[in-house]
């Protein structure tokens, strides 16, 4: 009984999480410059139970939403935009972020602000409640887990079932089995201290690898992105068709990122002007894990002009 269970909780979840690997969707961030909370309505839908004035939502399959903004405060006049456009020109999901703000005349809008390709494992903003498409409870505070669930799975002809109950929150996960018939009861309790997701990849990149480029303490918060969702940002640079657009999409995966030295460099050979690599090599320098080694990035110069400017750079920060 206890075994029927629980290979059924295990089939479930691991649906849900090929569901969730090969389903490419976009997130997207919506703040008010001004302070105002709001609730964000997606397709007719609510997003937030509680209005707040920075919000998160990921998971989003579609590539554009009907989108509605109501203020907790009345005096304010509600926010309609009919096609919030996810996804970029060719049609790849976008980690989007609009803010509300006010215009001449006064009134709040919504406006664009920026867009990078939606990855992985992304740094989330901070002070942001996240949520996921369609669930009005948040499930994080910025990169600081806050969700609590309970899953609760029943076997039998309801008088006699054998219930297994799955508890996960901040202190840990609690697995529980009652089997009637059998007069039994099992109960699996794992506790964990309170982490940020930050913390949590650098602790399972020392398990994982015997050890870690960078702790969360030195230079960027975190550790370099993987390989694969590098691989997706390098193609998102090289897909511009113009070394301006190389450089804007360049910047904003730096910006919301943490790279190594060789992922910094590899990202300045995309560029053909002399200008734009040491643009780049300047906007980068506070997201490198291991900026003692920038000094590798001299080779990537043509002028030694460059690299005495990008030098005199780092010795200002």
């Amino acid at each position: 009984m206890q075994r029927t269970l629980l290979t059924l909780l295990i089939v479930l979840m691991g649906g849900l999480q090929l569901q969730a690997q090969f389903l490419p969707t976009s997130n997207l961030t919506v703040f008010s410059e001004d302070g105002f909370k709001f609730y964000l309505i997606l397709n007719g839908e609510r997003q937030n139970d509680v209005p707040q004035t920075n919000i998160r939502v990921e998971e989003l399959p579609n590539p554009y939403y009907s989108c509605k903004i109501i203020f907790e405060d009345k005096t304010q006049k509600e926010i309609t935009k009919g096609n919030l456009m996810l996804v970029d020109a060719e049609g790849v999901h976008q980690d989007v972020t609009y803010k509300i703000r006010k215009d001449k005349s006064g009134k709040q809008v919504m406006r664009f602000h920026s867009f990078i390709p939606a990855i992985q494992n992304m740094q989330r903003p901070a002070n942001t409640m996240v949520y996921r498409y369609g669930n009005p409870s948040p499930f994080m505070r910025g990169n600081d887990m806050i969700e609590t669930t309970v899953v609760e799975m029943r076997h039998g002809n309801g008088r006699n079932d054998a219930v297994l109950d799955i508890s996960v929150g901040e202190g840990g996960a609690s697995i529980q089995v009652r089997d009637p018939e059998l007069r039994t009861q099992t109960t699996t309790v794992t506790t964990t201290t309170r982490t940020t997701t930050r913390e949590r990849e650098y602790n399972q990149r020392v398990m994982d690898d015997g050890f870690a480029t960078s702790s969360p303490e030195m230079g960027c918060q975190g550790y370099p992105m993987s390989p694969g969702d590098f691989s997706k940002a390098m193609n998102s640079v090289k897909g511009q068709s113009f070394e301006e657009g190389k450089l804007r999409v360049a910047k904003q995966v730096a910006n919301a990122n943490c790279l190594k030295v060789n992922q910094i460099k590899e990202l300045i050979h995309l560029f053909s002007f002399e200008a734009s690599k040491l643009d780049f090599a300047k906007a980068a320098f506070r997201s490198c894990t291991d900026p003692k080694n920038y000094f590798q990035l001299n080779d990537a110069f043509t002028f030694e002009s460059s690299r005495e400017d990008l030098d005199k750079f780092i010795s200002n920060q």
